[in-house]
């Protein structure tokens, strides 16, 4: 069939070895906590500025950095978009989509409309949007997107997750990856924490649902000590742990594995997806990354705001980009690639609100 064959054609592309996803979806009350750390004022024209800072990385101020205006596509395959995002131009004139798709990278688009209250938990949550899922999805596509986003968080206490928030969120990660997938969209299934009882309620729903995993991404996190726990762990036990998390509960079927980064600094994403690549276990799929945080924080700080700076802070972003294009292809070697703020902590406090 050909929309099965679209799918796993376009899921199969994000993942192609040495390439990854740049998370540019923040939304607007979460780039605003970013542009705080830097001094900046959370309005319209700075975060045009500032996606097209990174927009520009792929259209026509490339060839000032490089003699090839390709070097950033050699790494990441595909970014995903705010819907502010999708319908904004260059100082062109050119639309945002238009240029990732000049340099072959694929559109995506956050397609989630936030956390919510789940009523009767213990302050737990589910991700709202569904309702109008289909019709917003047939026009993304439309106007040039190919894979979509919807995360969802579980929180851990001393008593959750709970069952009701596990079989809550499974489901609509599974109607939401239903729904992306009638349109020609590729879904990329976001559940966070707690990884196998969540991956295994997750994979379940998704069968129920009759989603084809071929055409489907999987974006889990690492399975990484707490941001409390004293007891440090090394990149192999990290990899150990979440590979064997992975085997247990996610289906070979699924076309690739596309990390987010979870609070980690910029270099301890890099050198953990690379531990994860290198170790020994079974790894039916690819094993990639899809990085917010991790790939934009040096970008941030060298940035600032300044137009001046615009050079600079697409340097920090392909510098990142070629580290991680490596750490998928268990080559890279830790400190060899040094950004400006590559050794600081990403961590976000209560980031599910």
């Amino acid at each position: 069939m050909a929309q099965l064959e679209e799918l796993s054609k376009i899921a199969n592309a994000i993942v192609a070895p040495g390439k990854g996803i740049l998370a540019a979806d923040e939304s607007t009350a979460t780039i605003g906590k970013r542009f705080a750390d830097i001094g900046i004022e959370n309005n319209d024209d700075n975060r045009r500025l500032y996606r097209q800072a990174i927009g520009k990385l792929y259209g026509v101020l490339f060839q000032l950095l490089f003699t090839s205006d390709k070097v950033v596509a050699e790494n990441i395959s595909g970014v995903i978009l705010f819907h502010e995002t999708l319908y904004q131009k260059a100082d062109d004139g050119t639309p945002f989509v238009e240029l990732l798709k000049q340099k072959g990278i694929i559109p995506g688009i956050k397609v989630d409309k936030g956390v919510v209250p789940l009523f009767g938990s213990e302050d737990e949550c589910t991700t709202q949007g569904l309702d109008d899922l289909a019709q917003r999805c047939a026009q993304y596509k439309k106007d040039g997107c190919d894979f979509a986003k919807w995360r969802c968080v579980l929180k851990i206490k001393r008593n959750t997750p709970s069952y009701q928030a596990i079989l809550e969120n499974a489901n609509v990660l599974a109607r939401y990856a239903s729904i992306c997938q009638a349109n020609r969209i590729v879904p990329i299934v976001e559940p966070e924490k707690v990884t196998e009882t969540v991956l295994a309620a997750v994979y379940k729903a998704l069968n129920d649902h009759h989603v084809f995993l071929e055409g489907t991404l999987l974006k889990p996190n690492m399975v990484t000590a707490g941001q409390s726990c004293t007891t440090k762990y090394t990149p192999r036990d990290i990899a150990a742990a979440t590979v064997t998390a992975l085997n247990r509960t996610v289906p070979a079927a699924v076309a690739g594995v596309t990390f987010l980064s979870g609070g980690q600094s910029e270099e301890e994403a890099s050198v953990n997806l690379d531990a994860i690549n290198k170790y020994t276990g079974k790894k039916p799929w690819p094993l990639t990354f899809s990085y917010g945080r991790a790939l934009q924080a040096s970008v941030l700080r060298a940035w600032g705001g300044k137009p001046e700076n615009v050079k600079a802070a697409q340097g920090e972003l392909i510098k990142r980009a070629k580290a991680n294009g490596l750490a998928c292809q268990a080559k890279y070697v830790a400190g060899s690639v040094k950004n400006i703020a590559s050794v600081d902590s990403n961590f976000v406090k209560n980031h599910s609100y």
